[in-house]
């Protein structure tokens, strides 16, 4: 194994609480540094590094906390380009890997067996210009089985994020070759109305809430 060092943020076991595997346990490997500015991030600390270490030893500590799901985020964990041989040695452990990515870079070249949750940036965010409509064109060109192993993610605060959201779908035919999550920003949007909305337009999306934060509301960091 090349021991490329990687700047880590946080390692740590919590319950998923986002995309299709909201629920399950889940060791987070949080990479640092981001060079972007989404205006409802909620993981800021993440552009400061913690610990720079080699990838086995990223590796050693993430198996340590064994749970059958490793979800690799930030940050935006593609700035790093190690990263993609910790995919790979993750994928080769035999777990379900997951990549939480900002959407601002192409994911293409990655381990085909990593499941890949992309987020499409909301006008609210400040940086929606710089969503990378490429990986809609990747998904749509990956195999049935591939395709899969897509998921888009959007989180909305307010009725014109839900309109460019809603537009959107309506121009891609997402909604009928992966999985789309739909989720709110944290006291900017009452879910209710989001859920009211996805039923008036007959959307075939996934509404989310952020699991974790229901139940642990008061942490700000590896939860």
């Amino acid at each position: 194994m090349n021991d490329t060092r990687l700047n880590i943020s946080e390692i740590f076991r919590s319950i998923q609480g986002e995309s299709s595997y909201a629920g399950w346990p889940c060791t987070f490997i949080r990479l640092a540094g981001c060079s972007h500015s989404c205006r409802h991030c909620d993981s800021l600390y993440a552009k400061t590094t913690e610990e720079s270490i080699t990838t086995r030893e990223v590796l050693s500590r993430a198996l340590a906390l064994k749970t059958d799901i490793i979800e690799i985020t930030g940050g935006e964990p593609l700035e790093q380009a190690g990263v993609h041989q910790l995919m790979t040695e993750l994928c080769n452990t035999g777990r379900k890997v997951l990549l939480e990515t900002g959407g601002f870079m192409p994911v293409a070249g990655i381990d085909h067996r990593v499941h890949k949750i992309i987020d499409l940036k909301p006008p609210s965010s400040g940086e929606s210009a710089k969503n990378c409509m490429e990986n809609i064109s990747l998904a749509f060109k990956a195999g049935e089985e591939l395709r899969n192993s897509f998921e888009f993610k959007m989180v909305l605060a307010d009725r014109n994020d839900y309109l460019w959201a809603r537009d959107l779908l309506r121009m891609q035919p997402l909604q009928q070759t992966c999985t789309v999550l739909m989720g709110v920003v944290a006291g900017e949007l009452l879910p209710e109305k989001l859920a009211e909305w996805i039923l008036e337009d007959g959307l075939r999306v996934r509404m989310q809430l952020q699991l974790h934060k229901l139940l642990w509301p008061e942490r700000t960091r590896g939860a």
